[in-house]
């Protein structure tokens, strides 16, 4: 945490498209050099704030601040912000480095200063010896690179991207997650990126925002959103969730099927209907893990190399749980459809929500 201003102040900000209200209210504060990404599903009006920032949309109400100036109703090519489309629209008929100095060339600099500039940003994308091929010689992740560089050679205080990674295959998403983020740190310069992918918001972000139908449900560290979600939404959002629906009986939550299950959060009134949830990852099949206990049949297993996913069918709850074994546990104690387990998990992994 930091006490200095936020780079970006964005407050009360509003967007109506006639009648269909497309964001509603939404304040965050952003700061500077930080990754942070708006996480939603579609219709959630993340790409809506993006196009606003960027200065493509107008509000219907609230402001834009950046560096203290109101940019709301400021042209797009006259803030210091750029964006990186998706499909990086990248120039096929010019090089690597023809591509990068696009920018630079239409503001008229001097030949020296774009020279230097695309010399650097080449060295800090390590694409310097691909310099003089086309896009068209390149991999997807060396053109998500030269559109990231192209993107930044202005300096812009804030780089906005949208879905940069969505046309990648799953192998290279993951490789260009890490190396995105290693570039926004290399670069110094904010970054505010739009995601549908959660495991890519946990994976890169300083900080996640999270929308729904146009407002924001959560805003706080990856670790903080996945281990304390705000409600059941961000909770069945972020991640896979168990729910277990109940009602507080004597200082705990019985389930549909008489378990009782304890929480380290404060209980509501007695009577009340709630909702147990708890992480797969941290249902166990070994005694000692907790003091919540919960019986039921093995329905179907899934090996994904680095762990053994379990389905387990429960009378406590209305679908199949999810259960997340190591594959060391899981070697241990072989598991097919049809076998009893007890799982159990300590109060403070228990998470409640309203009915």
């Amino acid at each position: 945490m930091t006490d200095a201003a936020p780079l970006l102040s964005i407050r009360d900000l509003s967007k109506c498209f006639g009648a269909h209200r497309a964001l509603d209210g939404v304040t965050l504060d952003i700061r500077e050099n930080e990754f942070f990404s708006l996480l939603g599903p579609s219709g959630s009006g993340k790409t809506t704030l993006l196009r606003m920032l960027a200065g493509f949309e107008d509000p219907s109400g609230g402001t834009i601040v950046l560096e203290g100036r109101d940019i709301s109703r400021v042209p797009p090519e006259k803030r210091p912000v750029n964006l990186m489309f998706q499909s990086y629209a990248l120039f096929p008929h010019m090089t690597v480095e023809g591509n990068i100095a696009y920018g630079l060339e239409m503001e008229k600099l001097p030949r020296p200063q774009i020279r230097a500039r695309v010399d650097e940003l080449l060295e800090m994308i390590q694409l310097a010896p691909l310099a003089r091929r086309k896009p068209d010689q390149l991999s997807g992740g060396q053109k998500q690179r030269v559109a990231l560089a192209r993107a930044l050679a202005k300096r812009p205080r804030l780089l906005l991207l949208d879905e940069p990674l969505g046309a990648l295959d799953k192998k290279l998403r993951g490789e260009m997650q890490l190396e995105l983020k290693k570039l926004q740190h290399d670069f110094g310069i904010t970054f505010i990126v739009v995601t549908h992918d959660q495991e890519e918001a946990l994976v890169m972000s300083d900080r996640i925002a999270i929308l729904r139908d146009g407002r924001l449900v959560q805003c706080a560290g990856p670790r903080e959103i996945y281990e304390h979600p705000a409600d059941r939404f961000a909770a069945d959002f972020i991640g896979v969730m168990n729910f277990l629906p109940g009602a507080v009986r004597s200082g705990a939550v019985a389930l549909a099927d008489g378990t009782a299950v304890g929480a380290d959060a404060p209980l509501p009134p007695e009577g009340s209907a709630v909702v147990a949830a708890v992480r797969p990852e941290r249902l166990s099949l070994d005694a000692g893990a907790g003091a919540n206990r919960l019986a039921g049949t093995v329905e179907a297993t899934a090996y994904h190399g680095l762990d053994l996913q379990l389905r387990v069918r429960t009378p406590a709850a209305p679908a199949p749980l999810t259960v997340r074994l190591t594959a060391d546990v899981a070697a241990e104690r072989p598991l097919s459809p049809g076998d009893p387990v007890t799982l159990h998990w300590a109060a403070a992994h228990t998470r409640l929500f309203p009915a």
